[in-house]
C-alpha cells in the first residue's frame, strides 16, 4: 500500500488529523492496533477549550457537540468551606469551554471517517515505523501472519504514551522530561444529576477533589487518593461518603448519590520529549507529552499539536512550503510547554501534597488567597483554562 501520511493511533488525534486531512484531499491511513469498541470504552476527560471545538466544527464533526455539549462560562474554587467562582467569560472578553465527553468526541470523529470512507485499519498489530529518517519512510503491521507494508512520506505517531512512534527514536536524539506526582486521582463516574451546572475544583485538608459532568444525566467526580490505593479498596459508598467531606456543607448536602457505572484510579504525571520531530515522523499528543488533568490541558494540548501539523501538511502539499514541517516542534513545544506550566500550577494549588512542610502550606494558602483577590490573576488562570490562541 501507498498513502501520503501514515498515522499511527486510532485516539481522538489520530482520528482529527486524517479527518481534516481527508477533507483537503491528502491521503492518509490510520492504523489502530485495539478495536473500535475498545478504543470507545476508554473514559476520559471532556473539558474543550474554544480553539479545540472550532476545529471540530472545522472538521465537520462539531453538528453533535454543539447540540449536547455544555457551554461553561465559569467554574468554581471551593476552599475553606465556601465555594467562589472564576468568571471565565467576563475575565477573557468572551470567552468560554465546552463539556463533552472525549468518548463522544471520538465517537463523533469515527463516524464522520465512515461517512467520507477513511481507510482506518482496526486490530493492527505490532506496528512499526522504518526508515524514518530518509524521503522514504514507511510502516508496517501485522494481520494474522502476514506483514503489511505502507509507504508514505510523512509518519504521524500519535499512538500515546506507551505507543511504538517515540520509541523507535534513538535515545541520543531525544530528550526526555518528567514528574511523577505522588497521588493519583480516584474517578467515579455515575447516573446522577452533577451537584453544580458549572465544574467544582475543591481544595481540602483531607486531599483534593473535583465536581465534574458528562452531561445533565451523567456525573464525573474525582478525589486525591495515595498511590498505594486500589479501586479495590474503595466501595461506592466509602466513595461518595469522603467526596461530600472534601466539599463545602452546602455542596454535599445537594450531592445526588448512586452506583458506579465505571471506577478507576488515574496516577499524575507530567512529561514532555523533545523534540517533537525525528526525521519524517512527527509525535502529537500523548506520544508527546502527558499533562495531570487538574487543567484541562491533556486532550486540548494534542488538539494544538494537530491544529500545527495539519495547517503545515496543507502548506506543503496545497503550497510547496515546508516552513510548518520545519518549525512544527518549535512552535508546537512553545504551546505544550505553556499548558505544562499552567497544569502544574494548578495541580500543586489545589491538591495536599505529604511531604509538604508547614512553610510549603502557608505558601500554597497565599497563593489561593492571592489569585483570589487579584482580578489580574484570575484573567491569567481563564486565560489558560479557555486556551492560549494558536
Amino acid at each position: 500500500m501507498k498513502t501520503q501520511v501514515g498515522i499511527i493511533g486510532g485516539g481522538p488525534s489520530g482520528l482529527l488529523l486524517s479527518q481534516l486531512l481527508d477533507l483537503q484531499g491528502i491521503n492518509n491511513i490510520l492504523l489502530e492496533k485495539h478495536s473500535r469498541e475498545y478504543v470507545l470504552g476508554r473514559i476520559r476527560a471532556g473539558v474543550l477549550e474554544h480553539g479545540f471545538a472550532d476545529l471540530m466544527r472545522e472538521a465537520k464533526c462539531g453538528a453533535r457537540m454543539d447540540a449536547e455539549g455544555e457551554i461553561h462560562d465559569g467554574f468554581f474554587i471551593a476552599h475553606d468551606g465556601v465555594k467562589d467562582r472564576v468568571d471565565l467569560k467576563g475575565l477573557t472578553g468572551g470567552n468560554s469551554v465546552v463539556v463533552y465527553g472525549q468518548t463522544e468526541l471520538t465517537r463523533d470523529l469515527y463516524d464522520a471517517r465512515a461517512a467520507m470512507g477513511g481507510n482506518i485499519i482496526h486490530n493492527a498489530e505490532d506496528v512499526k515505523p522504518h526508515d524514518i529518517t530518509t524521503d522514504a519512510p514507511y510502516l508496517t503491521y501485522r494481520n494474522g501472519d502476514d506483514i503489511i507494508r505502507i509507504d508514505c512520506d510523512y509518519i504521524i505517531g500519535a499512538d500515546g504514551f506507551h505507543g511504538v512512534s517515540r520509541k523507535s527514536i534513538p535515545k541520543d536524539k531525544i530528550a526526555l522530561y518528567e514528574r511523577v506526582y505522588p497521588f493519583g486521582w480516584l474517578g467515579v463516574l455515575s447516573r446522577t444529576k452533577p451537584v453544580s451546572p458549572e465544574l467544582i475544583y475543591a481544595k481540602h485538608e483531607r486531599g483534593f477533589a473535583l465536581c465534574s459532568m458528562r452531561s445533565q444525566t451523567l456525573s464525573r467526580y474525582y478525589i486525591q487518593v495515595p498511590l498505594t490505593d486500589t479501586v479495590e479498596d474503595w466501595s461506592d459508598e466509602a466513595f461518595w461518603e469522603e467526596l461530600k467531606q472534601r466539599l463545602p456543607a452546602e455542596v454535599a448536602a445537594n450531592l445526588e448519590t448512586g452506583p458506579s457505572i465505571e471506577k478507576s484510579i488515574a496516577p499524575l504525571r507530567s512529561f514532555v520529549a523533545e523534540p517533537m520531530r525525528y526525521g519524517n515522523m512527527f509525535l502529537a499528543g500523548d506520544a508527546a507529552h502527558i499533562v495531570p488533568p487538574t487543567g484541562a490541558r491533556g486532550l486540548n494540548s494534542a488538539a494544538s499539536d494537530i491544529y500545527y501539523l495539519y495547517h503545515a501538511m496543507l502548506d506543503h502539499y496545497k503550497n510547496g512550503d515546508d516552513t510548518g514541517l520545519e518549525t512544527y516542534s518549535q512552535k508546537a513545544l512553545a504551546r505544550v510547554w505553556k499548558g505544562q506550566r499552567f497544569s502544574w500550577w494548578m495541580t500543586t494549588l489545589l491538591h495536599r501534597f505529604p511531604e509538604n512542610s508547614g512553610f510549603d502550606d502557608k505558601l500554597q494558602q497565599t497563593d489561593l488567597e492571592y489569585l483570589l483577590s487579584s482580578e489580574k490573576a484570575l484573567a491569567s488562570l481563564a486565560e489558560n483554562y479557555v486556551g492560549l490562541p494558536f
